[in-house]
């Protein structure tokens, strides 16, 4: 049920059998949602949190006149709302692209799962940082790429995020967005978004199409967008004495 997230998460620390075991159990329900449901509200007092174990939802902020800007993408084996822990609650909204299922973890398990085991207590630690860090990378993006790099950045990380799980290849991988949801992520009009799809077909570099990214052109995409895993993490992280 949570091997995603133990795929990742053991890519980059030495997660063992007995960390596993008390993982497994201190998890809880499994809640389905469906596209377009709010998972998570802002400013409403948590006392769990969820792991997306099959599906896509993205962490996004709104205006008074309802324009939002999507600010994170969460795939399998994420934690969606691991911030609510130490802050009680968020300060924005968490919904569903698509049908998604969850298994919910208490934060009193959370709590007694740190203290016994401060293994799991950094592989927590290490999930909201990365959040952090991709964040970080978005702003970069949304401050000072130009509109074909923003596209082709997104397309080149999803690919590698999703890839460590299985679910994409180096030259293809589905994508179930919209170009709408596509301009709320890289902070474009969707005309302006339909026009640079078509600007990097051209280019023979990727093709998006019916939920589809097929990639002509990995190092040339990479290339363009200057993009980098650096800010990924990729590698285990450096001993510690827990």
């Amino acid at each position: 049920m949570i091997e995603d997230f133990l795929t990742k998460i053991r890519r980059r620390l030495p997660i063992g059998a007995e960390e596993e075991a008390a993982l497994r159990a201190g998890m809880g329900d499994v809640v389905a949602v469906t596209p377009g449901q709010r998972v998570v509200l802002h400013g409403v007092e948590l006392d769990r949190c969820k792991l997306l174990l099959e599906g896509m939802v993205v962490r996004h902020k709104e205006l008074r006149n309802g324009e939002r800007q999507i600010l994170e993408i969460h795939i399998n084996g994420d934690f969606v709302d691991l911030h609510s822990y130490p802050l009680g609650k968020l300060d924005h909204d968490i919904t569903a692209l698509v049908p998604s299922r969850f298994v919910e973890i208490s934060h009193q398990n959370i709590k007694a799962l740190c203290a016994a085991f401060p293994l799991l207590a950094r592989a927590f630690w290490f999930s909201t940082l990365l959040d952090a860090s991709i964040q970080r990378e978005a702003m970069l993006t949304l401050g000072r790429r130009p509109a074909v790099a923003r596209i082709a950045h997104l397309f080149c990380e999803l690919q590698v995020r999703l890839a460590i799980i299985g679910k994409a290849r180096s030259d293809s991988y589905s994508l179930r967005l919209t170009q709408i949801e596509l301009s709320e992520i890289v902070g474009l009009t969707p005309v302006h978004v339909n026009r640079t799809l078509r600007e990097l077909r051209e280019r023979g570099l990727v093709t998006f199409r019916n939920g589809t990214v097929d990639i002509h052109d990995l190092r040339g995409l990479r290339n363009l967008a200057e993009f980098t895993t650096d800010y990924l993490y990729l590698d285990q992280l450096p001993s510690r004495d827990d």
